[in-house]
């Protein structure tokens, strides 16, 4: 990807888009950098990574009115964890670069001085990793039957390494409509056999989910998301995101 305009940054916090109602965000990782300095150091400092942590700060356009708007949201999100998953400036169509995290909602700042645009800012911690992966199903695409998605070349999961996976309800219609995801891999492009590595909850109703892998290796290489959908009439549109960290 070479130089660009931030023009089209989208963001998915837990079954909640975002995108038209933020004009500012900013993803930040670090480690505790831990002293080890001794008399064998030759006169320089010495330092090992301590813990981590990340940070995504945004802000925009304050609505409020149903679940969709940043207000209903924010509310209801403050002080839970749960799934983020940020565009690198694309649609986020499927392969598309992302940024995904399960974050502590940790604060929410609205409104300004009289005459302005009524603007919001917020912040969520992380509880896991700020992992750089791809984005598995688009957006805008409503499913109505149960299905798989592209096969993507995530790579193999070394030991230690995790597979993180964010999916984002983001709507639900029909006569109780259901949708339960998964996560599998296989060897090579053409998912002969694929392995469930990891499955979702059953979900109904916008929300999100974050799961991960539990840290021993994973030879397959490729991965996608799949998902069974139920009820009469259904119509569900969802994100996800997978990553190794």
């Amino acid at each position: 990807m070479s130089k660009t305009i931030l023009t089209n940054v989208r963001t998915f916090a837990l079954g909640v888009d975002l995108t038209s109602q933020s004009n500012k965000v900013e993803l930040s990782a670090e480690f505790e950098d831990k002293d080890t300095t001794n008399y064998a150091s030759a006169g320089w400092h010495e330092c090992i990574a301590g813990l981590g942590s990340a940070e995504l700060s945004a802000e925009g356009q304050w609505e409020a009115g149903d679940a969709t708007k940043i207000d209903d949201a924010s509310w209801a999100q403050l002080g839970s964890v749960g799934p983020w998953s940020i565009s690198a400036n694309n649609a986020a169509a499927v392969g598309d670069l992302a940024y995904l995290v399960s974050a502590l909602r940790s604060s929410y700042t609205l409104f300004d001085a009289v005459g302005e645009v009524a603007p919001w800012s917020g912040t969520a911690k992380s509880s896991w990793p700020l992992v750089r992966g791809q984005f598995a199903h688009p957006p805008g695409t409503a499913r109505t039957s149960t299905g798989t998605g592209t096969g993507l070349n995530v790579g193999a999961v070394t030991t230690g390494k995790r597979l993180y996976a964010a999916l984002h309800v983001l709507s639900a219609t029909g006569t109780t409509p259901s949708i339960t995801a998964r996560v599998e891999s296989s060897a090579d492009n053409t998912f002969a056999s694929p392995t469930t590595r990891l499955t979702f909850a059953a979900a109904a109703a916008a929300g999100g989910q974050a799961l991960r892998t539990d840290g021993t290796a994973i030879t397959d290489a490729w991965w996608r998301i799949a998902w069974t959908i139920s009820g009469t009439t259904p119509s569900i549109l969802f994100a996800a995101t997978l990553g190794i960290q």
